[in-house]
């Protein structure tokens, strides 16, 4: 049977590692398949570790919301690692599920629909995850019906400080909490945001993005995809 492997970034803040158990835990058992939880950095098991150990053919769905050098460059490195065949999905964002669930925390936190907002992001120092952001961007104002920036907190693209003003909702474009997310906090009151909402978490509706990720990826999916309509 195909294994689900999912592939985290890992923090050093414990709840943030859990999200990724979590999402995983609800997967397999909507799946019905084996399942295990990973991580590129800072919290074990690593993808690495766990595609050297593989004992049998594995999709993996990176929980990772753009495009990046991890993506590119890393996992396709470690998924080699398996002696059995591995399909690794693409990044899981952008997605219109992922900006449903954006707008879910948005409301939790208290912004009224169609308040401006600013959609913070960890950022990346590789071009090509620009245009998964500017998505991601159009996707939550287009769900939540309402004008929404851009910033990010590292790499290429500009900073809270300089997107964020008085009155915004601020909306983290994080999958979990930890460093960036208490950046993004810390940083979007301290331009004036009057909402910071949570991090997206292990929301029911990324679960099933996970779930379809594998089944897309899997031989049922495969083979669905192969016959005629």
């Amino acid at each position: 049977m195909t294994t689900l492997v999912t592939v985290a970034h890992g923090t050093r803040h414990p709840p943030g590692n859990d999200v990724a158990r979590a999402l995983t835990a609800r997967c397999a058992e909507t799946l019905e398949v084996p399942a295990l939880t990973s991580y590129v950095e800072l919290c074990a098991p690593s993808f690495g570790s766990v595609m050297a150990a593989a004992t049998g053919p594995c999709v993996v769905v990176p929980l990772l919301l753009s495009t990046g050098f991890h993506l590119r460059q890393d996992l396709p490195a470690a998924a080699d690692r398996s002696a059995y065949p591995v399909r690794l999905a693409p990044a899981l964002g952008p997605d219109p599920v992922l900006a449903v669930a954006q707008a879910a925390r948005l409301v939790e936190a208290g912004a009224r629909p169609g308040q401006p907002v600013v959609m913070v992001a960890a950022g990346s120092t590789d071009p090509a995850a620009d245009a998964d952001l500017r998505r991601a961007t159009a996707l939550l104002a287009e769900m939540w019906a309402g004008p929404v920036d851009l910033a990010t907190l590292s790499g290429r693209g500009p900073r809270p400080a300089e997107v964020v003003r008085r009155g915004v909702a601020v909306s983290p474009y994080l999958l979990a909490p930890g460093h960036f997310s208490r950046r993004a906090r810390d940083e979007s009151r301290a331009a004036g945001a009057r909402v910071v909402a949570d991090v997206i978490g292990a929301h029911p509706l990324v679960a099933d993005l996970i779930a379809c990720r594998f089944i897309a990826h899997s031989d049922q999916g495969v083979e669905s995809a192969r016959s005629p309509a």
